[in-house]
């Protein structure tokens, strides 16, 4: 059963998004208002929750029609086959958004639009007198409309993909998973090339980037600890999972050994993120240390330094933020060859840091307007016995 699948993705990381993709299969994959599309069967939709790293979630697509008041929008949604995909118990709750559209009240054209799904059950069962419980497995609907034009979705997923299921205690200002991924995308990062490049982070935090750092290297599907909506609905054939974890474990890469260093200054910050690294069980490939991100040194000549600093969003904090991104910086540029990554919203943030960014992206981290700065070293060279010296 082909279906078409959205993706929605975060601003910014769509091409990154496109290239996971490519990587698992899906050649032709175009975005559009902020999703993905691609074609895909019930195992494809669980690959895709399983081993996308920067995807927010994945959706069927039922429909798209246009509509301009309630009674369309009614209209349309009852004309789908909602008795092939929902039951009489189901859990029915909505979702979406509206912009440049006539139906702009978007909790009003959720109500219609479920008050359409119940009426088509219930027009279809067997029994006239059939009672609609919810008691049953959650099936979130989406109702999303741009310039008049509906469309409807079905959340395979649930609980959006950031929640690998190993960050659970509290910590200030965590950086969200499949964000963290899709940076860590956009570097010169590729344990498959040279494992032993350390990456690093001196501001680790709870640990969400040496954490997705370790995941990349080891090819641990982020999804693997987790559960989806999907899997509980009498539609969804038996096995997809369990066909798609056996894939996901056979590509794992225990063997190797990356250097991933992670510091903080905080020590209940170590303490936090050496927690998530065990349950998302990488810890053994992790060094963590309390240390000052000012001071960081490495006798690698080599390495990717990826971090979120902190960002002094609070009143007179910023010039704490200002003194402290001068002191790494100075430490930063004393890595003569190693690539730096940084997000954050700091306002001059090359000036304070002491060197104008390589290449600068925007991008939003808690809805905050973010720029993810990068710097460029020398790339490192290998020496080749037949072909003599080159640059890879």
């Amino acid at each position: 059963m082909s279906m078409k699948l959205l993706i929605p993705v975060a601003s910014g990381l769509e091409q990154i998004t496109k290239r996971q993709l490519f990587t698992l299969g899906y050649e032709k994959a175009p975005a559009d208002n902020g999703r993905i599309e691609v074609e895909g069967d019930w195992l494809d939709i669980a690959r895709l929750n399983l081993f996308l790293r920067s995807g927010e979630r994945v959706l069927i697509l039922l429909a798209r029609f246009h509509a301009e008041t309630f009674d369309e929008l009614f209209d349309g949604v009852y004309a789908l086959p909602w008795e092939e995909w929902l039951t009489a118990d189901s859990q029915i709750l909505m979702d979406g958004k509206s912009v440049q559209s006539k139906l702009a009240a978007i909790k009003a054209a959720g109500g219609v639009a479920k008050k359409a799904i119940i009426r088509r059950l219930a027009d279809k069962a067997k029994s006239k007198r059939q009672t609609f419980t919810e008691t049953g497995a959650r099936s979130i609907v989406g109702v999303s409309i741009f310039k008049d034009e509906v469309s409807i979705t079905l959340d395979t997923s649930g609980e959006g993909l950031h929640k690998r299921g190993y960050r659970s205690l509290a910590y200030s200002a965590p950086l969200k998973e499949t964000l963290a991924a899709g940076l860590i995308d956009s570097t010169f990062y590729n344990p498959d090339k040279d494992v032993q490049k350390p990456f690093a982070d001196p501001f680790c935090g709870s640990g969400t980037l040496p954490i997705e750092a370790a995941m990349k290297a080891l090819h641990i599907a982020p999804g693997k600890n987790r559960d989806f909506d999907f899997t509980a609905w009498r539609c969804t054939p038996n096995g997809v999972l369990a066909q798609a974890k056996d894939e996901a474990f056979a590509l794992e890469k225990h063997d190797i050994k990356p250097v991933i260093l992670a510091s903080d200054i905080n020590p209940q910050a170590i303490s936090i993120a050496k927690y998530h690294a065990k349950k998302a069980g990488v810890d053994k490939y992790i060094r963590f240390s309390v240390a000052d991100a000012t001071q960081f040194k490495s006798t690698d000549k080599y390495g990717v330094l990826v971090s979120n600093p902190p960002y002094g969003e609070r009143l007179g904090e910023e010039k704490e933020v200002q003194a402290l991104m001068g002191a790494f910086g100075k430490a930063f540029r004393a890595l003569e060859d190693w690539n730096g990554y940084i997000l954050t919203s700091l306002p001059e943030f090359e000036r304070w840091f002491g060197k104008t960014a390589d290449k600068k992206k925007k991008l939003f981290n808690a809805n905050l307007v973010c720029g993810f700065y990068s710097y460029f070293g020398k790339p490192p060279k290998l020496q080749d016995e037949k072909k003599g010296e080159k640059n890879v």
